[in-house]
């Protein structure tokens, strides 16, 4: 038996009520998950970063230049990297570079500069130095570390 516009069913205000509870639950889940995203999108690039400084902390420059250059591989093949060669890393990030001896370090966000780009800027307090903060340049594709062309100002965006 087919049933008409006119012979609609009875409501059935149970099966509403689940009804909205599922497209309620539906629609939370998706703006949690949109603002999860949107607050997570440079993680890789921090979790890079950190673990550069945290092989600088221990002492370990080879570890930290194959991070700085993104081949963990470089001592097979150096002559590949001569634009900055571990020597020239080593006077840099070394106990005697800009920064000394790294005993302590805290990512303390990232910066997009304006325009977009293909990196972004981690932001990093080294040492507890007040006032002065270490800003690394990570390229998204293959998330090579530089030395960020941008400084950054108050809240940690880049300075115009």
């Amino acid at each position: 038996m087919s049933t008409t516009l006119f012979e609609a069913p009875q409501y059935d205000p149970e099966k509403a009520r689940k009804r909205k509870i599922v497209l309620v639950t539906i629609a939370s889940v998706v703006v949690l998950a949109a603002v999860v995203l949107y607050v997570l999108r440079n993680w890789p690039e921090e979790r890079v970063v950190e673990h550069f400084f945290t092989a600088l902390q221990n002492k370990n420059f080879e570890q930290a230049y194959g991070i700085w250059i993104a081949d963990p591989q470089w001592k097979q093949h150096p002559q590949q990297h001569p634009q900055y060669s571990f020597d020239d890393f080593y006077k840099d990030w070394g106990p005697s570079g800009e920064w000394g001896v790294i005993r302590n370090f805290h990512v303390d966000g990232t910066a997009v500069p304006k325009g977009g780009g293909s990196g972004v800027v981690v932001v990093v307090t080294v040492n507890d130095i007040v006032g002065r903060k270490a800003n690394i340049w990570v390229e998204r594709k293959d998330k090579s570390l530089t030395f960020s062309p941008f400084e950054t100002c108050e809240g940690g965006q880049p300075c115009t």
